[in-house]
């Protein structure tokens, strides 16, 4: 069996398949270097099959052999011998898996140093610091990944990395990214040992990290970050601080019109945004890596629009469509420009990006009213809570005077895509009345809320928003090319093809439910019991004809006479389980939730350049680390929920939830995290906090106030 492959050998197969053989990144560098010509640092890749053989059974007969006939090749192609004392031939060695698994395994660089060879290294380069600084990196990242002391000879740090590498794919970090990832342990990584170039040679070096369009926005653009005098993992790691890589074209003019035009390569080989990286060694670039890049909804519409609209680029319009047609269910709404003379009324915080105007309803109540009399809506409140939901889904936009970016009202605003200013401190919601500051506004005046910006003004402003061009664009080429988009792979289509009855569908259940609910709609009770919808919507109608329930815009409600039936439901679960042990279970879920709370936040919002921005998910390292804590939650919710389950055996429902909202997340359906629009992880967890709030004998309010929810 052959474990080893130059970086540039044809395998005749397509790209998907070698990447099986010998991981994505080599697969992708491959592509460079031997189908566009582009300067790729001399490499070779060890396939995923010995990191497979490896774990099973130990190091593979006979891959030593192989990696030195590699390297051969690499020392005639660069000049340098590895392990020479005078000019040596340092590399690196990174993990590369069949899929993208940004940040979840291992990386050495400057492989090769010890004491005689840094000595060669720092006279060949004419530069001792140099050669100090690249010793000082190894020496840190070899102890941390391998361990133990390090050999003084070069093979055996090779050996030593390569084995770290294949240990890094059952590490912890990557297990718990592939079971949420849905990734199977069966791929393995591969290897890829690459002669080292140094952005770190002083001035006329430099290393990046680019797009070849902005990922935000999609403008035609190259959009990353560059380091001069420095080595590729200071920028991907952010712990330094970088510059905007418009910088490099006063720089190094020549060599960013390189970059541009490999740029320019790569997107047209691929037909689709590429990601880069990339290192200039004094004056000469090399090309790294690239990687389809990740995208925002907006920008992933506009550089569809743009590219199936370039007679030269080779993406069509039906592929176009076919690629944002998810995006294209709910097409976004844009921001018109408005008068820069406007007064602001007040400003809080940027919740839920775009702009809404509408009649102001203080109630969850009078949003529903207003919005079936064909009104628009802005909600506006205190603060609010599961019992508004029904008024929030009717609202055009959120205002709310006290909460955070964690808020109920920001986690469901972002998640349903609705304009909402929270914690705007100047607005004081009484009765039907609103006061702004010193102006005082009754239901039905009028408001303009602009989610990007946290600011609030008075009135409708014109043309306050537009559904954005490019989706409009993309809906039309839809319906020349006989396209369907409506209602394209709906997560909540999805649960109701595969939902199952669990068999424990009863009035008292869906009472109880809909009491700690608040406001449902029968579709979200039947996939809170694994039920088909039809069942559940005959339960409700015979619970609202015995006057337990009300339908308002659709929504149910208890009626008060309901309420109480469902309190003394929930009483007499109190009264099985104790009212001791639920308080004790309601503490024991307090660390847990603020864990919650922050994965949530983070997943929603993320720190750019100092300040809090929408995750647009165009950092896939910020994601990967979000979703790593979403796994380690979720096994530990398991665990301390599965302990309840015996005090109260109902309580198995939120675990069997959570369980399908986890793996719902794995399998890439990353609004199974908070989405208010299904049973999503953060709904499910709200409604079983909501419960054992009851249960303990307590209330939202009061805990609110004491700072445990």
């Amino acid at each position: 069996m052959t474990y080893v492959y130059a970086i540039d050998h044809d395998h005749g197969l397509p790209l998907p398949d070698v990447a099986v053989i010998i991981g994505g990144k080599a697969a992708n560098i491959g592509v460079m270097a031997r189908e566009l010509g582009l300067p790729v640092p001399p490499a070779f890749c060890i396939s995923t099959a010995a990191c497979l053989t490896f774990l099973d059974r130990g190091w593979p007969e006979g891959l030593d052999e192989e990696i030195r006939d590699h390297m051969a090749r690499v020392e005639e192609e660069v000049g340098r011998r590895f392990g020479d004392t005078a000019n040596p031939l340092l590399v690196s060695v990174r993990s590369g898996a069949p899929v993208s698994m940004p940040g979840m395994m291992d990386t050495i660089l400057n492989l090769g140093l010890n004491e005689a060879t840094a000595a060669g290294l720092a006279n060949v380069s004419a530069d001792p610091a140099f050669a100090e600084t690249c010793r000082n990196r190894f020496l840190a990242q070899y102890e941390e990944i391998v361990g133990g002391e390090l050999p003084d000879d070069p093979w055996r740090q090779l050996r030593g990395a390569i084995e770290a590498v294949f240990r890094s794919w059952m590490g912890d970090r990557a297990r718990s990214y592939r079971q949420r990832e849905d990734i199977s342990d069966d791929l393995g990584t591969g290897v890829i040992v690459q002669a080292m170039v140094f952005g770190n040679r002083g001035a006329d070096s430099a290393t990046g990290v680019v797009f070849t369009r902005n990922p935000a926005t999609g403008e035609a653009a190259l959009y990353g970050d560059i380091m001069f005098d420095a080595q590729g993992e200071d920028v991907v790691a952010g712990t330094h601080q970088t510059e905007d890589i418009s910088v490099f074209d006063a720089r190094m003019p020549q060599v960013a019109g390189e970059l541009r035009g490999y740029a320019t390569k790569l997107e047209r080989h691929y037909a689709d945004v590429c990601d880069i990286e990339f290192t200039v060694e004094q004056g000469r670039l090399w090309m790294l890596q690239t990687r389809i890049g990740k995208r925002s909804p907006q920008a992933a519409l506009r550089i569809a629009v743009e590219m199936a609209e370039d007679d030269g680029f080779p993406l069509s319009r039906s592929e176009a469509v076919e690629r944002v047609a998810r995006y294209l269910v709910n097409p976004p709404v844009v921001a018109a420009e408005r008068a820069e003379d406007v007064p602001v009324l007040a400003t809080g915080l940027a919740a839920s990006p775009g702009v809404a105007a509408g009649a102001i309803a203080t109630t969850p109540e009078a949003a529903v009213t207003m919005a079936e009399e064909g009104e628009t809506v802005i909600l506006v409140r205190r603060q609010t809570s599961p019992d508004d939901v029904h008024g929030m889904a009717r609202a055009a936009g959120i205002l709310t005077s006290t909460g955070g970016l964690a808020s109920h009202a920001a986690v469901v605003a972002r998640g349903w895509g609705i304009p909402a200013v929270v914690g705007a401190s100047s607005v004081r919601v009484d009765g039907e009345s609103v006061m702004i500051g010193e102006r005082q506004f009754a239901e039905g005046d009028l408001l303009t809320i602009d989610g990007t910006s946290g600011e609030v003004f008075s009135g409708a402003i014109a043309g306050v928003a537009i559904i954005a061009p490019e989706a409009a664009k993309l809906l039309l080429w839809a319906e020349e090319l006989g396209i369907m988009i409506e209602g394209l792979g709906g997560p909540l289509d999805e649960a109701r093809e595969t939902a199952e009855s669990s068999g424990d569908l009863d009035r008292d259940a869906v009472m109880r439910t809909l009491h700690i609910k608040g406001f449902a709609l029968p579709d979200g009770i039947a996939e809170a019991f694994f039920s088909a919808p039809e069942p559940v919507s005959e339960l409700l109608e015979g619970i609202a004809a015995d006057g337990l329930a009300e339908s308002m815009g659709g929504m149910f409600t208890l009626t008060e006479a309901g309420k109480a039936v469902s309190g003394g439901l929930i009483a007499a679960d109190r009264d099985l389980w104790g009212r001791a042990p639920a308080e004790e279970a309601l503490e024991s879920l307090i660390p847990l939730d603020q864990r919650m709370k922050d994965v949530v936040t983070r997943w929603q919002m993320r720190e750019f350049r100092g300040q809090q921005i929408l995750n647009d998910h165009s950092d896939p390292d910020h994601d990967a680390a979000v979703l790593v804590d979403f796994g380690n939650l979720h096994g530990d919710a398991t665990i301390w929920l599965e302990s309840l389950v015996n005090g109260l055996p109902r309580l198995a429902s939120y675990l069997a939830r959570l369980v399908r909202a986890a793996a719902r997340v794995g399998e890439g359906d990353h609004g199974y995290i908070a989405s208010p629009r299904f049973d999503s992880y953060h709904n499910v967890w709200f409604e079983l906090h909501e419960d054992l709030i009851l249960l303990a004998g307590r209330n939202r309010a009061d805990e609110v106030a004491a700072g445990r929810a």
